[in-house]
């Protein structure tokens, strides 16, 4: 921290990115800088301290965009806070400003108006191992009356006149994380979600790319909410040219009033700026949410090769069956098995059942124990699908407690897949889950838990206060998996929501894994877990290779494909095993003995994605010395030639040995022969070819001719010069 008079500079410094935010005593911090890494020895000191030539018709104090702008008082762009008092005290002017040092690149900023009686307490975080910039934010109303408030932005930060592109993400059910760019302009651009969970279609978080930023090169930033419910963010161009980008929670109209004395936490934003390209922002990411995951002595095991019982069963259990399907993918070497929806008290369709949360004694006449053995005895762990925020209608838990799902008076409830919603927010609806959930995880030997929730909120009020308790909701359903991690440390849980409609880095603080689809068609996959990854690592993805043809989609692809896809991932599988034939079974038993040999690789390493063109795309994982890469053709080729793969992170200085790895024998069209033409991929496919780091990442690798659909799997390991 440095001085300059009344007025005082702080800076925070990562591996390639520095923040830097001037204050005074009477003033809100006003950014001065967000984005390539300055030096350690840069002076703050010298810093012109001069502002913008004031234009015609100014008033006579003139805002700069501050750590949190507010409303009535000179800054016209969108405020971080619409709060008032009945309708007065609307307006908030931060008068009071102090900065703590809480730790090494950690500070707290304490803003206090006290003539709105209200506060702000800021911590900003930038982890030097990461460069991700954590913003966490809490208001405190000092005031003797309630304070309503309309909106409190998480987080504003700022971005460079030079920013020209935003990248955020959107889809549907079973077509979720489609990337979609958007040119920055004068207009305000901003993304709202009113679902009550995360969202299929808005998700929290965007990028804003720079001039001549691509994949591998260029200067972009990134941010996400870390928050499951109702968001919005809004990027706003300035006066100067520059541009405002606020990410925070969407509050329901009355949702939130402050009590005199109370206060509001508010979900976390997460930030970057990498000089890098996109993959530099989504390495950034990547590590960052590993660091935060809740690994039980904090370190991630070996992912487990997975195995879903929904589309080789749905609901039409059989202990019996499903023993033998137990039977049959362990012989395949899977490692977990996951009985799926139908299992408990009265489930025979989806229109029964939610909420009775025991076993089926018609199914399960011994109860679900025997299984258990049975998966045991075969090597495998044993997981179990719930949805516990959800009640049928039709369920005892409905008849006995009409009054513990989300309502509002005098209205007509709406149903979602013929489904209510459990109001979390009262205690004797989270006991009741947390004692039928303890009682399972107690009673078996349950190594995983498959959490479903299989709607969007509507009419969600508490019937007890006619109040919106849409953010209540998050809160108390974090509460309860917290309370379920704390009682069974052991266990893994993955954030189901309709495939991918709450994957977010909110419930990745109590889950350890997210499904990112229930489209399990490997074409559509691609897409899906390409846009997944910019935020979230592979190792959390759960990606299956389903059957063929997709019971999504109703396309076909080779159980190759199907399992390359899978590969990048967190490897499983989605389909009735028992019903392949010998060549298929022995395929799909060396995909996954190539990913439990990999599966180091691809979810420790570092990512890369990128695209060769004419409808080939990869990702790679690793290091810039060892890498395994995906390679996947979606598209018939329209070239006479295919084309050729730049691998810019290699290192320049190093020879590589290129080996092809996947089971497949090669899947090229070889009906032309040519005399004397030697290709690079005969050697590839062969002992392997050597080429050095620097050519491959100018030149590039000439890729093969590739059928459609189809994917090889490469390694490249750097050699000593006599090798």
């Amino acid at each position: 921290m440095m001085s300059r008079g009344n007025s005082k500079t702080v800076c925070l410094h990562g591996l390639t990115s520095s923040v830097v935010l001037d204050y005074n005593d009477t003033e809100a911090p006003v950014w001065r800088y967000w984005g390539a890494r300055l030096q350690d020895e840069f002076d703050a000191t010298s810093l012109p301290h001069y502002l913008n030539p004031a234009p015609p018709a100014t008033l006579t104090t003139e805002s700069a965009l501050t750590l949190a702008p507010t409303y009535g008082a000179g800054w016209f762009q969108q405020p971080a806070l619409r709060a008032h008092r009945h309708g007065q005290q609307f307006v908030q002017q931060w008068q009071r400003v102090t900065v703590e040092a809480l730790a090494h690149n950690h500070l707290q900023f304490f803003l206090a108006d006290d003539i709105a009686r209200i506060s702000l307490t800021m911590s900003l975080r930038l982890n030097a191992a990461t460069d991700v910039l954590t913003i966490s934010t809490t208001l405190n109303n000092h005031g003797h009356d309630a304070l309503t408030v309309d909106c409190c932005a998480s987080a504003t930060l700022p971005l460079p006149a030079q920013a020209r592109h935003v990248e955020a993400i959107h889809g549907i059910w079973a077509n979720e994380f489609r990337v979609e760019r958007e040119p920055l302009t004068r207009s305000t651009w901003r993304r709202d979600n009113n679902r009550g969970r995360t969202s299929h279609d808005n998700f929290p978080a965007a990028v804003v790319l720079c001039e001549s930023a691509t994949r591998h090169v260029g200067h972009v930033y990134g941010a996400q909410l870390n928050w499951s419910g109702n968001h919005t963010q809004s990027i706003e161009r300035l006066d100067d040219g520059a541009y405002q980008w606020q990410l925070g929670e969407a509050f329901a109209p009355g949702e939130v009033i402050l009590e005199s004395a109370t206060s509001i936490t508010l979900a976390s934003v997460s930030a970057a700026f990498s000089p890098h390209g996109l993959n530099g922002l989504a390495q950034s990411f990547h590590a960052a949410l590993h660091q935060r995951l809740p690994w039980r002595d904090g370190a991630m095991p070996p992912r487990r090769v997975h195995f879903n019982t929904w589309e080789a069963l749905y609901f039409a259990h059989s202990e019996l069956e499903l023993m033998t399907l137990a039977t049959s993918a362990a012989e395949l070497g899977v490692e977990r098995f996951v009985l799926d929806d139908g299992w408990f008290h009265g489930r025979t369709n989806d229109r029964a059942g939610l909420g009775d949360w025991w076993v089926d004694r018609n199914k399960y006449p011994q109860g679900l124990m025997p299984l258990a053995r049975h998966l045991e005895a075969l090597g495998m762990s044993f997981g179990l699908w719930v949805e516990p925020e959800m009640v049928n209608p039709d369920s005892d838990l409905y008849r006995q407690h009409p009054d513990w799902v989300l309502s509002v008076d005098q209205r007509e409830s709406i149903l979602g897949r013929h489904q209510l919603v459990l109001n979390l927010a009262l205690p004797e609806v989270s006991e009741y889950l947390f004692h039928q959930l303890n009682n399972l995880c107690s009673a078996l030997p349950i190594a995983y838990l498959k959490w479903d929730m299989n709607r969007d909120l509507a009419m969600a009020a508490s019937a007890s206060t006619g109040r919106a308790s849409y953010r209540a909701q998050v809160l108390a359903l974090y509460q309860l998996l917290r309370r379920l991690n704390d009682a069974f440390p052991a266990l893994e849980i993955e954030s189901c929501a309709s495939g991918g409609g709450r994957a977010d880095a909110g419930i990745l603080q109590f889950c350890h894994r997210v499904w990112t689809s229930d489209n399990n068609d490997a074409v559509s996959r691609v897409a899906i877990q390409r846009g997944a990854m910019r935020w979230l690592p592979p190792a959390v993805l759960g990606s299956h290779v389903g059957a063929a043809p997709s019971h999504t989609t109703g396309r076909s692809q080779s159980l190759d494909f199907r399992a390359a896809v899978a590969l990048g991932g967190h490897f499983g599988c989605e389909l009735d095993v028992r019903a392949l034939d010998s060549v298929s079974r022995h395929t799909l038993h060396q995909w996954i003995l190539l990913y439990k040999r990999l599966r180091h690789q691809l979810h420790h390493g570092v990512v890369w994605q990128g695209e060769a063109g004419d409808g080939v795309v990869w990702q790679a994982h690793g290091s810039t010395t060892s890498l395994v890469i995906l390679i996947y053709r979606l598209q018939p080729t329209a070239q006479r030639y295919p084309p050729t793969m730049l691998l810019p992170m290699l290192a320049k200085t190093k020879r590589y040995l290129i080996e092809r790895i996947d089971p497949r024998e090669p899947i090229f069209d070889t009906t032309v022969a040519v005399k004397n033409h030697k290709c690079l991929f005969d050697d590839i496919n062969g002992q392997g070819a050597r080429l050095h780091g620097e050519w491959l990442a100018n030149h590039g690798l000439t890729l093969p001719h590739l059928m459609a659909e189809t994917a090889i799997v490469l390694t490249l390991n750097a050699i000593s010069d006599d090798t």
